[in-house]
């Protein structure tokens, strides 16, 4: 993708504490400032840890908000049947795996630009879910992920998930 495919301007999602990307699929919010200077640039609240069914939606979105997404880097060892490359919307989302920090999820719109998110495990409560996407956005924040979710009470990022807190 040339440099001239990337929107100069990024539409992003809009200032609130959360936005349902689909009915039952997920939560996300972005950083609603052009500055990007805290050290993550959103949050996601995935319903379950099946990458297959989470991953689309989330994609769909951020595409909608910031172009054409390329790549995503997941913790391999946290999510349910990893698969190297996803057909998404028509185009298709490579899938990088690394072997620890299922905290973030790394998102990268064209060849150079990256985002982190904070991912919120898929069985934190709704309160401790919407803390820990409000602190990920904050405009300074310089907490890492795995402390927002202790701090939150969102859960140690590292645990296997049981039941989702949301039904």
């Amino acid at each position: 993708m040339a440099d001239s495919d990337i929107p100069r301007l990024a539409k992003l999602l809009p200032d609130a504490i959360y936005h349902a990307v689909k009915p039952g699929t997920a939560l996300l919010r972005l950083e609603t400032t052009q500055a990007r200077e805290g050290t993550l640039d959103g949050a996601w609240w995935p319903h379950s840890r099946r990458i297959d069914a989470e991953l689309p939606s989330l994609v769909s979105a951020l595409t909608e908000h910031l172009g054409p997404i390329t790549r995503v880097g997941l913790d391999a060892s946290a999510w349910e049947g990893l698969p190297t490359r996803l057909t998404i919307d028509g185009r298709i989302v490579h899938i990088d795996s690394f072997p620890e920090g299922d905290d973030t999820v790394l998102i990268t719109r064209g060849d150079r630009d990256h985002f982190s998110l904070l991912v919120v495990p898929p069985q934190a409560t709704r309160d401790a879910a919407r803390a820990a996407m409000a602190r990920a956005v904050q405009a300074h924040n310089t907490a890492e992920a795995e402390q927002i979710l202790i701090d939150t009470g969102a859960g140690a990022a590292h645990s296997r998930p049981g039941p989702s807190a949301r039904a």
